[in-house]
């Protein structure tokens, strides 16, 4: 089953865990676990697993596109617009830079949507949910319906309850007790 070998990869590969809370997150928060999904994104395997598992998550939702911000969100963005395109269903990959560019048409949001259309906001780990929420308010202001937050391991630590206060969901591949 895919969702076991992927499991497998990111318990080998990815998830850190120590004694006392020594990692620092992107939340700022420290933590006894570390979890470095791109160990699982930018390996072929791993990108695969991730692309088929996430496509067949969002499918339901019909996205024109799916993404979030930069970096986490590249490599599962590729995939599943891979993945997608393989099945005939193209999902269009899109990328939400940290703020608007400086020069050119000053996007945040780079992609080949048009506003309404409807979209999925990817991330590779949620904790706070901070920077999906980032990622929701760039593609609202852009005009495109947000569907949902899709990550591949929430982390349990109140990023759920966070896209739920924006009327969203998250769906996740993982949750943290699940890998524990």
């Amino acid at each position: 089953m895919l969702k076991d070998r992927l499991k497998s990869l990111i318990l080998e590969r990815s998830l850190k865990i120590a004694d006392e809370p020594i990692f620092r997150l992107s939340s700022g928060k420290q933590s006894r676990y570390y979890i470095d999904l791109k160990q699982i994104t930018l390996d072929p395997q791993g990108a695969y697993l991730v692309g088929k598992l996430m496509y067949e998550a969002i499918k339901p939702l019909s996205p024109d596109g799916a993404g979030g911000m930069t970096l986490g969100a590249d490599p599962i963005a590729y995939s599943v617009a891979f993945v997608s395109y393989m099945d005939g269903n193209p999902i269009k990959p899109f990328v939400v830079r940290k703020e608007k560019k400086g020069h050119g048409l000053g996007r945040q949001v780079e992609g080949l949507l048009k506003p309404g259309e409807k979209v999925v906001v990817l991330e590779d780990v949620v904790t706070t949910a901070n920077s999906s929420l980032k990622a929701v308010k760039a593609c609202r202001e852009e005009g495109l319906e947000v569907l949902g937050v899709f990550a591949i391991v929430d982390r349990e630590e109140g990023g759920k309850e966070n896209v739920n206060r924006e009327g969203l969901e998250l769906y996740s591949l993982f949750k943290l007790s699940e890998l524990l």
